[in-house]
């Protein structure tokens, strides 16, 4: 009679999942691992701190967005609760570009939104509904902060030599930004819609 090895190597199969499980922390956020990406310890943590600090905010924003998008009012409620839905997708991407990027540069990106809360620059909004000029000026607001971060980081990147930061912020974050910016501050402009 054939008997199943039992070396302490060899686990049984099953199909039950290994519930409840607790891990030790690999890596600490703050802390960047050298990754062969061309770029120096002190240009990555440069940009992996700026790139989390506009990632923290972009998750406000994105949850500002989808806030407003529930509870818009009014003759232009369609229009904008359509607007602020298709302005929350586009920076959930951009989210999600942002914390690759931090990973791609050895980092740890803010993900916890408990985390999120206690790093962000975005002021918290009232947790009822407001008038839906100030819904629109506080998404504004947190637009410019981001802005006004990313040029900032931007040209420090590139000062360091970092491209790919540079870029990123540049060409997408900026870019979006400033494009949602402009579409929102439209719709605070006091002007007839029939006759002049």
């Amino acid at each position: 009679m054939a008997t199943k090895s039992t070396s302490k190597d060899s686990k049984p199969s099953s199909s039950q999942p290994w519930l409840h499980q607790k891990g030790t922390e690999i890596q600490k956020f703050g802390t960047v691992r050298q990754f062969p990406v061309g770029l120096s310890y002190e240009t990555r943590m440069y940009s992996c701190e700026r790139i989390n600090q506009i990632l923290a905010d972009t998750q406000i924003l994105f949850n500002l967005y989808k806030k407003h998008h529930w509870l818009m009012r009014g003759p232009t409620f369609y229009q904008l609760h359509l607007l602020l839905d298709k302005h929350a997708g586009e920076q959930l991407e951009l989210i999600d570009v942002m914390a690759e990027r931090v990973q791609t540069l050895g980092g740890v990106a803010v993900g916890d939104p408990r985390h999120v809360a206690e790093i962000t620059r975005v002021p918290r909004p009232p947790d009822g509904a407001e008038e839906v000029p100030a819904m629109v000026s506080r998404l504004l607001e947190a637009h410019e902060t981001i802005l006004i971060t990313s040029h900032d980081a931007a040209e420090h990147a590139d000062k360091m030599g970092d491209d790919g930061t540079n870029d990123m912020l540049v060409s997408q974050v900026i870019r979006v930004g400033e494009l949602q910016s402009w579409f929102l501050a439209e719709h605070l402009v006091d002007t007839p819609l029939v006759r002049s």
